[in-house]
């Protein structure tokens, strides 16, 4: 069973023919004709706009166990980037789950169960009374089922317990056991499937319209947009903490923001959020993703969310996906100034870098997919051409959003040498 959506999306424009990207060694960049100026368009507020944004933070915020997460100023390693300032937002905390998507895919199934149990009883149904069990008759009988790289479908699985129905998370073939054994623990059924993330979506609509369940999705598609905005306007309480927290710190704002592709969710409501804030004088905005899994960069050049074949899987886990969210790109296409695709090559490097902190800052775990944009940052300090493209110099001050912590850690452990536990103790 699916959701629909009345927000209408329009069909993006199509170039004639596909932009060029330009390559700095391993990095491949596009820069984005079609970025507008201003203030945020009204036309992008029926898509993600100020109001979901409140109402989200609103909710996540009366959660037990509610805190924001920590923006730590990463003083010594932006020295040596050459950058004025790097401020890194450290997702790892987050509700206990390990990344940013506790903030989507539990906000997403809680609005959904309370528009349905409204439907159901004849009356307003409120989080809280979703939350408290008061319909937990009701709720039982509910199935949510999701695809997953694995912090999604973590996020929907822990929203499910929390609002008493059941889950069934897919993952396809390149999750590890680690990260199913985590959704199980949550009390999700785990269906593994062959393929790679974008079959796993496939699937999972297939088997939910066949079993009457309700797909909760990161990503869009035609008939399918409701859910999507309630899961990105989670989202959206990332960038509004940063930008509660670098005016409590009397720090400027930034000039560059650097955030993870993927589907294209969560840089959508970054970009969203920090440009309702910041007006006409907002951040350049940049998006990075695996060169693996560059649907993006891909949507960029074509100028309308578009699909890639993933031929090998990236080692960033969290970012292997193959299609765009066509809700997610309508802002992206808009608020973007620059589309990036990076190797793998530095990312064990880039997680080490802030493990080890040799230039004196705080140590942070950071998970595969939390930093592709410290592995830009990294490659622009050692091309000057690559960093004059982006403007990037001794003023810039860049936001990076490290979206997660050690999700899986085996693998962290074998990437950087040391356990996460090691790292933030300090031990060798």
């Amino acid at each position: 069973m699916v959701v629909s959506s009345s927000t209408h999306v329009q069909a993006p424009s199509q170039a004639a023919s596909p932009l060029q990207a330009e390559s700095f060694g391993t990095v491949r960049h596009v820069a984005n004709p079609r970025r507008r100026a201003g203030p945020f368009p009204d036309e992008l507020e029926a898509v993600l706009g100020r109001e979901d944004a409140s109402r989200a933070y609103a909710e996540i915020r009366a959660w037990q166990g509610y805190a924001r997460t920590p923006l730590t100023r990463l003083s010594g390693l932006g020295h040596a980037l050459g950058l004025g300032a790097i401020h890194y937002k450290d997702e790892g905390g987050r509700f206990g789950l390990g990344s940013f998507k506790a903030l989507g895919g539990a906000y997403a199934v809680l609005r959904l169960l309370c528009s349905e149990l409204s439907t159901a009883v004849g009356h307003e149904v409120r989080s809280e009374d979703v939350l408290t069990g008061r319909h937990a008759s009701r709720t039982a009988g509910f199935t949510v089922a999701s695809a997953t790289d694995g912090n999604h479908g973590r996020s929907v699985a822990w929203g499910a317990s929390r609002c008493g129905c059941r889950s069934v998370i897919y993952i396809h073939a390149a999750v590890s056991e680690q990260r199913a054994e985590a959704l199980r623990a949550l009390g999700a059924e785990v269906v593994r499937v062959a393929g790679n993330y974008d079959d796993s979506v496939r699937q999972v609509a297939v088997d939910a319209e066949r079993n009457g369940w309700w797909v909760v999705s990161d990503t869009s598609y035609p008939g399918y947009m409701t859910v999507p905005r309630d899961v990105m306007a989670g989202y959206m309480v990332l960038a509004l903490e940063v930008v509660e927290q670098l005016a409590e710190t009397v720090a400027e704002p930034p000039t560059h923001v650097i955030v993870q592709g993927g589907v294209g969710g969560v840089a959508a409501a970054v970009c969203a959020a920090l440009w309702q804030a910041y007006g006409a004088d907002r951040p350049r905005m940049l998006v990075v993703e695996p060169d693996r899994a560059s649907c993006l960069l891909r949507s960029a050049q074509r100028g309308r969310a578009s699909a890639v074949t993933i031929e090998a899987e990236t080692v960033m886990a969290g970012l292997s996906c193959g299609e765009a969210s066509p809700l997610a790109f309508q802002v992206l296409d808009a608020a973007v100034d620059d589309f990036l695709a990076v190797a793998d090559t530095r990312v064990a490097q880039a997680m080490r870098l802030l493990a080890e902190t040799p230039h004196g800052d705080p140590p942070i775990v950071a998970g595969e997919s939390a930093v592709p944009g410290l592995v830009l940052l990294i490659e622009a300090a050692e091309q000057p051409a690559l960093a004059r493209r982006l403007g990037l110099d001794a003023a810039s001050r860049v936001l990076l959003t490290g979206t997660e912590g050690a999700t899986d850690e085996a693998i962290y452990t074998r990437m950087v040498g040391r356990s996460p536990a090691a790292v933030l103790g300090g031990q060798g």
